[in-house]
């Protein structure tokens, strides 16, 4: 059974904000890691709202925007997989 991770995040205004897990990897490529996670809210089509993220394993509440196009394809390929 797999167990649900939080993500606590404190926005720019100070507010801390808990998002649910749905992965995190590690690309070797990059040497950098990555989460994918939801606040479980949907869109105005009804879909979940996902976000992905650069993350820090020793500072888990620090998140950093992908920025290229070979990190974003790495990302929707693993978000892919999960979906099958």
């Amino acid at each position: 059974m797999n167990e649900t991770k939080f993500l606590k995040v404190t926005d720019d205004f100070g507010k801390e904000i808990t998002y649910e897990i749905i992965c995190a990897f590690k690309l070797e490529k990059t040497g950098k890691n990555y989460v994918v996670y939801t606040d479980n809210t949907n869109d105005e089509a009804g879909n979940l709202n996902v976000f992905a993220s650069i993350y820090y394993p020793q500072d888990n509440s620090k998140l950093d925007s992908i920025e290229t196009e070979e990190e974003w394809q790495e990302v929707e390929k693993r978000l892919k997989e999960i979906q099958q």
